[in-house]
């Protein structure tokens, strides 16, 4: 447990805006590629947003530069304090989960800051999606300040204000394309030179559809799943994928019927399960870097996902490179 230290005789504050510059923009778009991943943080502390007093709102956030962002620009125009916790770079609900957007972090801000001797009130207005991390009534005993849930989205704050009660639309959890589509180019990026270099790999090894299939299911599996993640069936990340996969795999299975019909059956058979075998497990696992970003599953949910499937993923893909390299060249 951190310790709440001694009240900051000094109320240290730093000053915001919330205006956006182009050095922000440009370290969304690093953020959104994946480009520095773990630079992307403010300063942990309290800012002061416009001309606040004593009596203005204090918003809690994370240090992740997209979240501290996305709640400044929301408040454009009006004046209050937001106190930045040390999530370690983390957007809020991820930190929430892992436990730096948490109460301990609150309570050790709230001291550390000296933010008693800024306001008359004591209320503290947090993210929803920051209540897993937090359980209000240790902050309130062990720092005297209320804490108050806002809505799921920062751009909802400026209603919510007006009466601090969030209607149904302001507490529902969404995850639209533009969400999904969103969490594409980090995971794009981060496979995309493996994938090129074991596509060349399989070009001379394997031929050209073999290095195609292999770029197909990372494509699918980083791309086309979290475009069509809500209409896929099932309710596993791991399933999904599998049943992707196989639909982009059946392609290149009959492409070996309808390329070599001079082969033999076995011959055939052999390769079309390769791709059959080898692509779903490749798509499988790559879909299970959405679970954690998504309001699809939880924590236990993913580590059962995980235990249950990945021995599945590494023996069918196992078998499905055997079969591929074997009827490559057995006649």
């Amino acid at each position: 447990m951190i310790s709440t230290g001694a009240l900051a005789e000094t109320p240290q504050v730093l000053s915001t805006t919330s205006r956006l510059t182009a050095a922000d923009r440009w370290d969304h778009f690093l953020a959104r590629v994946g480009v520095k991943r773990g630079e992307h943080r403010v300063e942990p502390g309290l800012y002061a947003l416009g001309k606040p007093t004593p009596d203005s709102p204090v918003f809690v956030t994370a240090n992740y530069t997209l979240s501290f962002d996305a709640l400044r620009a929301a408040l454009d125009g009006m004046d209050g304090y937001i106190l930045v916790l040390d999530t370690q770079g983390i957007n809020v609900w991820c930190a929430a989960g892992k436990g730096t957007f948490g109460s301990d972090e609150i309570v050790h801000r709230v001291f550390a800051t000296g933010l008693k001797n800024v306001l008359n009130h004591r209320k503290l207005i947090l993210p929803q999606l920051g209540a897993p991390g937090v359980a209000a009534h240790e902050v309130k005993k062990r720092t005297g300040f209320k804490v108050e849930y806002g809505p799921v989205r920062a751009v909802d704050l400026p209603e919510y204000l007006k009466s601090h009660n969030a209607s149904a639309e302001m507490r529902r959890v969404q995850f639209t394309l533009r969400d999904r589509a969103t969490l594409i180019p980090v995971e794009l990026v981060h496979v995309i030179l493996p994938t090129l270099i074991v596509a060349i790999i399989l070009y001379f090894t394997g031929g050209i559809v073999s290095s195609l299939a292999a770029v197909t299911a990372v494509l699918a599996g980083t791309v086309l799943f979290p475009i069509l993640l809500p209409w896929l069936p099932t309710h596993n990340f791991s399933t999904k994928g599998f049943i992707l996969g196989g639909l982009a795999a059946l392609p290149f299975a009959l492409s070996v019927f309808i390329r070599h019909p001079d082969w033999t059956w076995y011959r055939q058979l052999g390769q079309a399960l390769g791709f059959l075998l080898a692509m779903p497990a490749v798509m499988a696992f790559l879909t299970l870097n959405f679970t954690g970003s998504t309001t699809f599953t939880s924590r236990t949910g993913v580590r059962r996902e995980m235990f249950a499937y990945i021995p599945a993923m590494a023996w069918t893909f196992a078998a499905g490179i055997v079969l591929n390299l074997v009827f490559v060249f057995v006649r």
